[in-house]
């Protein structure tokens, strides 16, 4: 049956497979206790060096309350450490705990496995196209969200 008008549009189609990752994605870290939000937070610190809670928000795109609520949380659990970097403490550095940094390193092959059977669907020339097209598509779209 070919697509509807609405399944037609690019908005449908790049929301449904925003929906189809969440869902695959939070399945593979709910068993950890961890929320797509988390799972940002961890990378982000724990593989691209992210250091600064407003850098943390500007990585994930969220806002910086928004940011300071999830490092909270993730503190609480264990698996984010924030400490001053500054003389008069306003500073903080980010650094995953020895938690935090088992379950980047139990998740991260499971989730790298899931992008790669996906991905694999198209070639890496289209893959190339495809991650150029939604980059500009974002581009000066909404600097901060509340939610990614």
């Amino acid at each position: 049956m070919p697509p509807t008008p609405m399944q037609a549009r690019l908005s449908y189609r790049v929301s449904r497979l925003a929906r189809i990752l969440q869902s695959q994605v939070e399945g593979i870290l709910a068993p950890e206790g961890l929320t797509r939000m988390m799972w940002l937070v961890l990378a982000g610190i724990g593989e691209d060096g992210v250091r600064a809670p407003s850098d943390l928000a500007e990585y994930i795109g969220i806002t910086r309350p928004a940011t300071s609520r999830l490092l909270r949380r993730m503190e609480a659990l264990g698996h984010v450490t924030r400490q001053g970097s500054d003389s008069d403490g306003r500073g903080v550095t980010l650094g995953l705990t020895a938690s935090g940094q088992d379950i980047l390193a139990r998740c991260r092959p499971r989730i790298d496995a899931l992008m790669a059977r996906i991905t694999a669907k198209i070639d890496p020339a289209t893959q190339a196209i495809v991650l150029d097209a939604l980059a500009r598509l974002a581009e000066g779209e909404g600097a901060e969200l509340d939610s990614f």
